[in-house]
């Protein structure tokens, strides 16, 4: 009987996924790069179970069949990232297997090497440290003589055994896993998926996950987002495509940019701001399905609470007189609402507000007796008011109306002090504290006597309109000197994702204010080149 029939093939299958998901959530809470969103191990479990699911369904018979079905419900079930990757691995691993009718070491050995290689095409700049390198480093250790010379079930273990690490290895190939004390989530996902197949063909149990597997330190908690908010997955069917053509063309929407298939169906992965426009130039070339759109920002907030709670629970942090909860944009401004000591900082700002069920779930998970809410914009304050309403703990609303007035209340706030005492000293910030942002203007109007063009810069101090003009530094300028004000000498200036030059903004202040004190941070927030404010 041939070896590679459809039932030993759900069989193994079947293994891989359980080990797979046994191990999902540790795989989820690795998860840094490309992006902190906490979904590998998912992505990777549902990728598995699509495969799973196919060949629960399929009547295929031979090697050739069955490796076809493979490599298809791999493709079409992609999730993710990882799991776009994870179907080249299957494809080109099932491309040596339709080859031949008994798969021996020699044969395992080639199947490895065809995956690395498929997976290394599929990747248009690899990068090592990931999923990439475990794939290959084990296609490596089967290419051994000694090894190759071993029987299936002990060439299996071998290569478990390099992939395990290469895994480990992983921190010293790529710094963001380094900086936050993990290894890669997608060559985890890979490895466990080749354990389980590994222990299946030598007829063993899946193995128990290691429960006792390292804590998530802080550093790989809080970590930079994507600076586009959704990951866009999805299937193209058609004639003749041309993924070269369609890549190119979507390159220019995002990036973790992905193209697999043939020129009948393709897999589209991309992170990008307008899936929209993603999915308009698939269905100009072909039928689009199997639609896969999640919010990054919202899985990297989740991610993030989950391991905060984690490591909460493992060092029984004691409960604070005063907690805070902020709404902030940008990763920049969020470590520092985190560094004067913010509890929960929850997304959100101009354009992308907060539900009330966010703000609810950050004051709950808030370990303090009581907590204070700093909206940080004018259209959140009304969701605050109603999410201390809700709560079930004490909390109430510091009405801050931007970023930058948020910050300033953030100076004065003690975790050890009363809630009275902190919203007093909060809200004493809020009147002594001047705000302003150089906007680009979004259309032609006259704004508090001011006439402002469509595309032009726009300057506006504690929400009223000062200077607008072409010139960045003249109108920046004019909103400094404004917030100054004769006797604030503390002046903080965050910079936005559009990251404007501030060196001329920066010498005329000090020739003009030498005693002032002067901060700038990368906030990066969006629609915001230049926040400031002066205490």
């Amino acid at each position: 009987m041939a070896e590679l029939q459809i039932e030993r093939a759900r069989e193994l299958a079947r293994a891989s996924l359980a080990n797979l998901e046994a191990n999902r959530r540790r795989i989820d809470d690795l998860n840094v790069y490309p992006v902190p969103d906490g979904d590998t191990g998912t992505n990777l479990t549902l990728t598995v179970r699509a495969v799973v699911e196919a060949l629960e369904k399929s009547s295929a018979g031979g090697q050739a069949a069955v490796a076809k079905e493979l490599s298809r419900a791999a493709l079409m079930g992609a999730r993710g990232n990882s799991g776009v990757i994870f179907s080249q691995i299957v494809r080109g691993f099932a491309d040596v297997l339709a080859e031949h009718e008994e798969i021996d070491a020699a044969v395992l050995s080639q199947a490895f090497r065809s995956a690395s290689d498929a997976a290394y095409r599929a990747v248009r700049r690899p990068v090592e440290g990931t999923m990439l390198t475990v794939v290959r480093e084990m296609a490596e250790e089967g290419e051994k003589p000694d090894v190759l010379a071993l029987p299936k079930t002990e060439f299996l273990r071998r290569v478990v055994a390099r992939g395990e690490e290469a895994v480990a290895r992983t921190p010293e190939l790529l710094a963001v896993l380094k900086d936050a004390g993990v290894v890669d989530a997608g060559g985890a996902g890979l490895l466990e998926i080749t354990r389980g197949l590994a222990a299946s063909a030598a007829g063993e149990a899946v193995p128990e996950p290691v429960a006792d597997q390292p804590t998530v330190g802080f550093d790989a908690i809080h970590l930079e987002e994507s600076r586009y908010r959704y990951c866009t997955v999805f299937v193209v069917e058609g004639e003749g495509l041309d993924a070269e053509e369609l890549e190119r063309e979507l390159e220019q929407l995002g990036d973790s940019l992905l193209v697999v298939g043939d020129a009948s169906a393709l897999k589209i992965h991309v992170h990008t701001d307008d899936p929209g426009a993603a999915l308009g130039l698939g269905t100009r070339v072909g039928a689009i399905e199997g639609i896969e759109i999640a919010n990054m920002q919202r899985q990297a907030a989740e991610r993030e609470e989950r391991l905060e709670a984690s490591a909460a629970a493992t060092l029984d942090l004691p409960t604070l007189e005063t907690g805070v909860v902020v709404v902030a944009a940008g990763a920049g401004n969020r470590r520092l609402f985190e560094s004067y000591g913010a509890t929960r900082v929850i997304e959100g700002g101009q354009s992308m507000n907060p539900s009330t069920a966010d703000i609810v779930a950050a004051i709950e998970a808030t370990p303090a007796t009581e907590v204070i809410v700093l909206p940080n914009n004018g259209n959140v304050i009304l969701s605050a008011e109603q999410a201390i309403g809700l709560a079930s703990k004490p909390a109430r609303v510091v009405a801050s109306r931007s970023q930058q007035a948020g910050l300033a209340a953030m100076a004065r706030y003690v975790a050890s002090i009363s809630a009275d005492e902190n919203e007093a000293a909060m809200t004493a910030a809020l009147a002594d504290v001047a705000t302003g942002e150089v906007v680009r203007a979004s259309r032609t109007v006259e704004l508090d006597g001011i006439d402002v063009r469509a595309g032009a810069w726009l300057g506006l101090v504690d929400e009223v309109a000062v200077a607008a003009g072409d010139d960045f530094d003249e109108v920046a300028t004019a909103v400094v000197e404004r917030v100054l004000g004769g006797y604030r000498e503390l002046l903080t200036l965050l910079t936005g994702t559009e990251e404007p030059d501030l060196d001329v903004l920066l010498a005329r202040v000090r020739s003009a204010h030498p005693l002032a004190e002067i901060e700038t941070h990368a906030g990066g927030q969006p629609h915001y080149p230049l926040l400031v404010f002066a205490e």
